[in-house]
């Protein structure tokens, strides 16, 4: 069964009790999401809030993916600019998919919402999203449509001794065709 996704949802006290619970499950699953395992609720707790700030002040939108026990099972935040040279693009931020979700699809699933979504944004007319390298995430975007414009190698401090490179990736948006 696929997901059920949900642009711009209320925010409940559910809503942030799963999107952290994912977050916490995704990380201490290896996922590169900000964080290295193992990670708390508590840790997590105010990188959501700064997302939550965004979508206040109306500079995020957040895509919600809900499996079919009505838990939260994918995010992603897509970000406006604010800088006035930049406005024709979008970044996106804290992708992801529950383990137990992943490799059915549902990724693909999640990046393709996330295009039409950027779609719907007057003027927006690419994605862009880095990624840490060493992990294969560039190859699952890559398989997404996005291509690699940019790399920071060591730019990302895992732990001593263990620095990865930063990917930028670009999705430019023409007409949906899928």
């Amino acid at each position: 069964m696929a997901l059920t996704f949900v642009l711009d949802p209320s925010f409940t006290p559910a809503l942030r009790d799963g999107i952290i619970a994912l977050w916490v499950d995704v990380t201490d699953a290896g996922g590169a999401v900000g964080f290295v395992p193992p990670v708390t609720a508590e840790e997590i707790r105010p990188e959501l809030l700064k997302h939550l700030v965004a979508i206040e002040q109306g500079r995020a939108r957040l895509l919600v993916g809900h499996d079919e026990e009505g838990a939260v099972a994918a995010t992603a935040f897509l970000t406006l600019n604010d800088h006035r040279l930049m406005k024709h693009w979008l970044w996106l931020y804290t992708v992801m998919i529950h383990p137990r979700h992943q490799g059915k699809g549902y990724g693909r699933d999640l990046m393709a919402t996330a295009a039409d979504a950027a779609r719907s944004v007057e003027g927006i007319e690419a994605i862009r999203l880095t990624c840490r390298g060493g992990t294969g995430a560039d190859r699952f975007y890559a398989a997404c449509g996005y291509k690699e414009v940019g790399r920071v190698p060591d730019a990302i401090r895992v732990a001593p001794g263990d620095d990865r490179d930063d990917i930028v990736m670009l999705l430019p948006l023409g007409p949906d065709v899928s």
